[in-house]
């Protein structure tokens, strides 16, 4: 009976220790006979078990109910280096928790005119995981574009950033990674064709996303996004507001009380009354009126027709800022610094 049983679930060399059928479900209790292994690290041969787990795998449904199959699963330990490594099984992909054939069932799913969350449904699992099966068995592998674009986002796949790839001039996504692992992150990039054809890659002020554009793609003019700089002088002047808010009473501080908007404000295109409420803010404090002086200045490095005239004002507006000696322009002046050649590449093209 327990032969059969193999046979059916097609788990190949494993035994079946019992069967629990339950209303929802039917778990197989399995494990298997102690072998020989090579040690994946050194090649060495051993038998020595270092300790059992259960594992629960998930099988496609029988007869309206999830299969479970219950591994007993069993971990090496090598006698010559140490190291402890589980053992292999036809039927499992490594660190997965479904069989192959749940993959293999879902693809099959895909190719119909099916929602995600009906075939999730179907086969017990979550709607981001049929996505993830369909991403990661037919993702296709596209040339790489003129314009490459990179970027990370928070969003709900567990780690805190995901990975944004896109092409700006077709404004399209490309793909979205789980993580902006660097090593994730470069395994993909390998199978992107023609990367010497790349002419812009465009990123944060994130050091391995800069790496990589320099690595992978050789022949491509590296650009700072012009939001992600442009926020550092706007954080800064935020950061003396705050400072200066604390120093004053209740009679004072109601003057800069909902005053962010207002100060990060154009000043060209606010109102009169606004103008006034501005002037009466920034009366308060000489160090408040010079941040906001250096933002407003700093508008005008967008307006500069290409990069050697905006290294010329960038360089300007850093002394500027050293010259204030306002604390909360440090990190912002180091930033600039630091990226300068890149920054001033954004002028050269309309694409973030």
């Amino acid at each position: 009976m327990d032969n059969c049983i193999t046979k059916f679930l097609d788990l190949g060399n494993v035994f079946v220790e019992k069967v629990e059928n339950y209303s929802n479900n039917i778990v197989v209790y399995v494990s298997t006979e102690s072998r020989e292994v090579v040690c994946p690290q050194c090649g060495h041969t051993t038998k020595r078990v270092h300790d059992y787990r259960l594992q629960d795998i998930k099988d496609v449904p029988y007869n309206g109910k999830s299969i479970i199959i219950r591994l007993r699963k069993r971990r090496y330990v090598c006698c010559e280096c140490g190291k402890r490594f589980s053992e292999k099984y036809g039927f499992l992909p490594r660190y997965h928790h479904m069989t192959q054939r749940v993959y293999m069932h879902i693809l099959r799913e895909c190719r119909e005119l099916v929602s995600y969350k009906n075939i999730a449904q179907r086969f017990g699992v979550s709607s981001y995981t049929v996505m993830r099966v369909m991403n990661m068995y037919s993702r296709e592998i596209y040339k790489a574009p003129r314009v490459f674009s990179i970027d990370e986002f928070k969003g709900n796949a567990g780690d805190r950033f995901q990975c944004i790839i896109a092409d700006p001039v077709r404004h399209k996504v490309l793909e979205i990674l789980p993580n902006r692992d660097s090593i994730q992150l470069l395994d993909y990039i390998k199978g992107i064709k023609g990367k010497q054809n790349t002419e812009i890659f465009v990123s944060d002020m994130y050091k391995p996303y800069v790496d990589i554009g320099k690595i992978c793609f050789p022949n491509a003019k590296i650009v700072i996004d012009k939001y992600h700089y442009t926020r550092q002088v706007y954080w800064a002047l935020d950061r003396v507001r705050k400072r200066i808010q604390k120093r004053f009473g209740k009679e004072k501080r109601i003057y800069f009380k909902h005053s962010k908007k207002l100060i990060f404000a154009e000043y060209n295109k606010l109102k009169d009354e606004s103008k006034l409420a501005l002037e009466v803010i920034l009366g308060h404090s000489d160090e408040l009126y010079t941040a906001w002086i250096l933002k407003e200045l700093f508008r005008d490095f967008g307006k500069c027709k290409d990069s050697r005239e905006g290294k010329v004002f960038l360089k300007n507006w850093i002394e500027m800022a050293k010259e204030s000696r306002i604390p909360e322009f440090g990190e912002c002046i180091r930033a600039f610094e630091n990226w300068f050649e890149y920054i001033c590449n954004s002028l050269d093209t309309p694409y973030t």
